[in-house]
């Protein structure tokens, strides 16, 4: 009985509004009507309740309800349950051009129904400007605006989101933390990253956060990383094409990004040189330095300790850490007493390796054949004696 009364009234206000004919548009007063009305629902049970004071209050306000919804604009009312998709282009065609370059929708050319558009991100009727604290792309608010998709074990699941959750380690990150406990409004949230409307996958060459390009878009808060990175090898690898070649996110990842200084941190991160660094990792682990590591002791030197942070250059380059001249320098930092004999020690030493540790290797030869030696003989010995011990309960 409401929504006939509703609908009547819809009615009586289109017949007797002043001015009101085929050829009049209609006025925001005889939508709002019908639609502000809690009420008032689409026969499968979607409300289509827009309250004035919500609508008055967006950006959108002074506008005509008409004006998005052009195909009601002469309808007869009570108006079609099925309207035309609002066009957001006829006013915001830049970002809608660049929305259409974007991986939500390719997504959602693919087929895919849960894929992000314009309402996802800046909603309906409730529209506010990205400066209002309230509005759902204000800098502070972004980071949950898009965790309702990308953190929905649902929506990941149906739109196959091979990435999977990424809000709650962002949640956790050191950005994370620094938008939602501290508000800083410097600290990058999801769109300084990837873009507010031309998101692209990370595959796409285009994209701010492609291997080859995401120094550049760190480097827009961290610019002086970004200069020290930019001299050294990683980053002239990747100027060269390598996609084999770290970037900031190999080392420090996309989303759970925790501050540099933490120990804990620290200690994990050896593992990511060694993914690259394979034969480095397996003989730094052999060594003192390694082991401790390893326990989890972070007093002892690690990759970066030696080989710098950002600015990685090989060990034939003077201005390297590791150069001859400078090794001197580079192990006082934590051997106070360090001396050119000192650092003759081989951080990397191969027990494998005859042409490079030769009196390392025949060590470790010797070593083993004591080991093998030691255990054969005492476990010959107590076969032996247990030969014995059986015989003689027997007898």
């Amino acid at each position: 009985m409401r929504c006939r009364f509703v609908l009547a009234t819809c009615v009586l206000v289109w017949l007797f509004a002043p001015g009101a004919s085929a050829q009049t548009a209609h006025a925001n007063d005889e939508c709002l009507a019908c639609h502000d009305d809690d009420s008032l629902k689409r026969g499968n049970g979607t409300p289509v309740t827009v309250h004035q004071t919500v609508f008055a209050g967006s950006v959108h306000g002074p506008m005509n309800c008409v004006d998005c919804h052009a195909d009601v604009a002469r309808a007869e009312l009570p108006h079609a349950e099925k309207l035309h998709k609002v066009d957001c282009s006829t006013c915001h065609a830049d970002q809608v051009a660049l929305y259409r370059q974007s991986a939500h929708a390719a997504a959602r050319a693919g087929g895919s129904d849960v894929a992000a558009t314009c309402v996802n991100c800046h909603g309906r009727h409730d529209i506010r400007g990205g400066k209002d604290p309230k509005s759902r792309t204000y800098h502070l608010n972004i980071a949950a605006t898009c965790a309702a998709c990308h953190g929905n074990k649902d929506v990941i699941a149906r739109g196959h989101i091979a990435v999977g959750d990424v809000a709650t380690p962002f949640a956790d990150s050191i950005h994370g933390k620094a938008l939602s406990r501290s508000g800083l409004l410097v600290a990058p949230t999801c769109s300084d990253c990837h873009g507010p409307h031309d998101i692209r996958r990370k595959t796409d060459p285009q994209s701010r956060v492609s291997l080859a390009n995401t120094p550049a878009t760190c480097g827009k808060c961290h610019e002086g990383i970004a200069h020290q990175f930019g001299g050294g090898i990683h980053a002239a690898q990747l100027v060269k094409g390598n996609n084999g070649a770290p970037a900031c996110q190999t080392c420090h990842t996309a989303h759970a990004i925790q501050k540099a200084d933490d120990p804990e941190w620290q200690l994990t991160v050896v593992n990511q040189c060694g993914t690259c660094h394979q034969d480095k990792i397996k003989t730094y682990r052999d060594t003192f330095h390694g082991q401790a590591t390893n326990l989890g002791f972070r007093a002892v030197a690690t990759c970066a300790d030696c080989h710098g942070n950002h600015k990685i250059l090989p060990a034939s380059d003077p201005a390297s850490p590791i150069a001859p001249a400078n090794r001197v320098q580079t192990c006082g930092k934590c051997h106070a007493n360090a001396s050119a004999n000192f650092v003759k020690y081989d951080p990397h030493a191969d027990k494998h390796n005859r042409e490079r540790n030769g009196l390392l290797f025949y060590a470790a030869r010797g070593m083993q054949a004591l080991l093998f030696g030691t255990f054969g003989f005492f476990g010959l010995h107590t076969m032996l004696w247990l030969g014995r011990a059986l015989k003689e309960r027997g007898e």
